[in-house]
């Protein structure tokens, strides 16, 4: 038998204010984006935004559905959006945000599991790590350098090998 620990590294900011303008401003679009949030079930909004690598941001929010299946996160309704109308741009980073409408978000977000999966295919799609910042309303701000530190197993294209 072989046990492996795996570590890795990320930022954390003590607030909003203290990150670089242009994470700062990606974050403030994820936080304009869960206006368009529907949430009707699960009460908590979550925005994303995507900048692209030639500036572009596109934001998403997540879409729930009373089949709860149905719905989409935010992270991929922004993620999706982007790579659907920018197929050649890569990705350069995602800042994802959320409020509650009854409790106060003080914690960053993090994406869910399928949502970190649909994020490395287009780092593996483009060869390139994606930056991700992740805030609640209030709190403390997480920087990861790449989907491997959240995902160090992801399945990817070596997985569909015959």
């Amino acid at each position: 038998m072989k046990q492996i620990t795996h570590s890795f590294e990320y930022q954390i900011y003590d607030s909003f204010l203290e990150l670089p303008a242009t994470d700062r401003e990606l974050l403030e679009k994820a936080k304009e984006a869960i206006a368009g949030s529907y949430a009707p079930y699960s009460h908590y909004h979550v925005g994303a935004a995507v900048k692209l690598a030639n500036g572009h941001v596109v934001i998403g929010s997540n879409q729930e559905n009373m089949s709860f299946p149905a719905g989409l996160c935010a992270e991929r309704v922004a993620v999706f959006a982007a790579t659907s109308n920018f197929p050649d741009i890569p990705v350069a980073a995602i800042a994802i945000s959320a409020v509650s409408d009854d409790f106060e978000v003080s914690e960053p977000v993090p994406p869910c599991g399928m949502c970190r999966q649909a994020i490395v295919e287009y780092e593996m799609k483009f060869n390139n790590k994606i930056r991700l910042i992740l805030g609640g309303q209030t709190g403390k701000v997480y920087v990861f350098q790449g989907m491997g530190t959240l995902l160090p197993l992801a399945f990817h294209e070596k997985g569909l090998a015959k």
